[in-house]
């Protein structure tokens, strides 16, 4: 569908060039935003262009930057809304692409990571996933005190003890993220030292985890057959854990 009005300002984006802008006439102005917000004219197409290799999610908070200084400046902006879909991320052969979605932030950033070699930018990228409000460590801790809050609600013992389990969970997130901010810190400051010929990260392998012991089933089990519509309270109880082997203590968990 054509607007009914041609836009002072239209972004884009084309598989090969990335995201570009095209203006209505020759004004200063428009020109003068665009190159404020590091968009370079293209005499031979005609359009403006972010410089080659900017990183999807940047792209994406510099057009958003760019039309609200263009709308508060009584402009008028027009956005194609596939400048806001992510990169599919570089995964090495033999293993299926996973599909990202609009939205799924931490796959774009993901994605993203393969793309950067300065550890300055890689900070940024670890600052976005530790945003106070749209960072995907404050969703993943919100979703859990929700999730134990729902277990809470059932008035069990059961669905008590993993509301309980849950918020220790949601704990360790909390905690995760500041480990997460002073690695975020220390990238900030951290001189490049990445060679210019060291191969993608995708094609680097990720070490090796340690085997991650089970946590105990018997919360799980006893929510099993907990008085619910679904559980009648006549079931019987849940059989207590079979004692764990006197063996050699499993291997602490790594944090990577």
């Amino acid at each position: 569908m054509n607007p009914p009005y041609e836009p002072d300002v239209a972004f884009g984006v084309h598989p090969d060039l990335g995201v570009g802008a095209a203006v209505a006439d020759d004004r200063p102005q428009l020109d003068g935003i665009l190159r404020k917000h590091h968009f370079r004219h293209s005499q031979d197409l005609d359009v403006y262009l972010l410089p080659e290799g900017t990183p999807h999610n940047t792209a994406v908070r510099t057009v958003a930057a760019a039309s609200r200084e263009f709308q508060d400046a009584g402009l008028s902006v027009a956005a194609d809304p596939r400048i806001m879909l992510p990169p599919p991320v570089p995964t090495p052969d033999g293993v299926t692409t996973r599909t990202t979605q609009p939205g799924q932030s931490l796959t774009a950033l993901t994605g993203e990571l393969h793309e950067l070699r300065r550890s300055a930018d890689v900070a940024e990228v670890l600052e976005q996933i530790l945003d106070e409000h749209h960072g995907a460590v404050g969703h993943l801790e919100e979703f859990i005190d929700a999730a134990a809050v729902s277990c809470e609600r059932l008035d069990t013992p059961g669905g008590r003890e993993l509301g309980q389990h849950l918020r220790t969970i949601a704990h360790h997130v909390a905690l995760l993220g500041d480990r997460l901010a002073d690695a975020q810190l220390d990238l900030s400051v951290m001189p490049d030292v990445t060679p210019k010929d060291a191969p993608p990260l995708a094609d680097v392998p990720l070490p090796k985890r340690h085997n991650v012991p089970s946590v105990t089933r018997t919360a799980r089990a006893r929510a099993a057959v907990a008085s619910s519509p679904k559980h009648p309270a006549d079931l019987p109880a849940a059989p207590e854990e079979v004692p764990r082997s006197t063996g050699a203590p499993p291997s602490p968990r790594r944090t990577r």
